[in-house]
């Protein structure tokens, strides 16, 4: 069971970090909405026939805790987004990534979850090697110095509202299921992306837009919500906090496509970062396989 819950936070990182690939390229031509609500449409067609069999089982008190799931889980998104696009990507990245021990705090004081001192390193391996990966200036992790740049505060709502949408969906997939809780998050982006578009007047427009970047829509749409299954899946089976550092580790798949398909270069200190993540990731994988 726990080698299955690795394999699945594993598969997470790597269908998050090709999606945030190609979500970037999508938000560019296409913006923000648009791009959540392909992400939602996917998953609620999609897994619809999964989980319409689950849908009488849930109860006024499980409607809550999933209309919260759903709340936060387009917010935290849009803010994100928001947050990149009017701050600097290195001084914004490491802000965000701040989520990473926000869920593990979340984990260990809501949920209980105890983690020994040993992976509570391995965790901090993770986090910092994350930080430096995403970082291209080292003077842009001097926080006290950037407090006030564009974007930052966004940023710091947006590493809150990601690190609870980490330890929602994982609460969400234990309490009823990985397919339900997800499904849930894709009907409600369709529903608030949907009316936004529609106010804009731009709801129209999605068929077209689509097919202007099939592939680019597609590949995000699909592997979004395969990296939040595998997630969901993943902290059914071990605990939030490990699913999440694992799965963190997609940071350093996007530098790595970064590197080689759009040739970026990439310093020695996010070299450094790369072989931390890894080596964090390794190591767990190895605990819990």
């Amino acid at each position: 069971m726990l080698i299955t819950g690795v394999v699945f936070a594993i598969l997470a990182m790597i269908a998050w970090g090709v999606g945030d690939f190609l979500i970037q390229r999508t938000t560019r031509v296409l913006g923000d909405w648009k791009a959540l609500f392909y992400i939602g449409l996917a998953g609620t067609i999609v897994l619809f026939p999964f989980v319409i069999d689950e849908l009488p089982t849930v109860l006024g008190a499980d409607i809550v805790v999933l209309g919260l799931l759903a709340l936060v889980m387009i917010i935290a998104p849009l803010v994100d987004f928001e947050a990149l696009k009017q701050g600097k990507m290195a001084v914004i990245e490491p802000i965000i990534g701040m989520e990473l021990p926000l869920t593990v705090l979340f984990a260990v004081i809501v949920a209980g979850e105890v983690l020994t001192p040993f992976q509570f390193l391995l965790v901090a391996s993770v986090f910092i090697g994350m930080l430096l990966v995403v970082t291209t200036r080292l003077d842009h992790l001097q926080y006290h110095r950037r407090l006030l740049e564009k974007g930052t505060w966004l940023a710091l709502t947006a590493a809150l509202g990601m690190a609870a949408s980490n330890f929602l969906i994982g609460e969400s997939s234990q309490l009823f299921s990985p397919l339900l809780a997800v499904w849930v998050i894709s009907v409600a982006r369709v529903v608030v992306c949907g009316i936004f578009l529609t106010i804009r007047g731009e709801l129209s427009h999605l068929v077209s837009d689509a097919a202007k970047h099939p592939l680019t829509v597609a590949g995000q749409s699909i592997l979004d919500n395969a990296a939040w299954l595998a997630f969901a899946f993943a902290t059914t089976l071990i605990p939030i906090a490990i699913a999440t550092t694992i799965s963190g580790g997609y940071v350093a798949v996007a530098v790595l496509l970064g590197l080689f398909v759009t040739r970026e270069r990439v310093r020695a200190h996010q070299l450094i970062g790369i072989v931390l993540v890894s080596f964090g990731i390794l190591v767990l994988s190895y605990l819990y396989g």
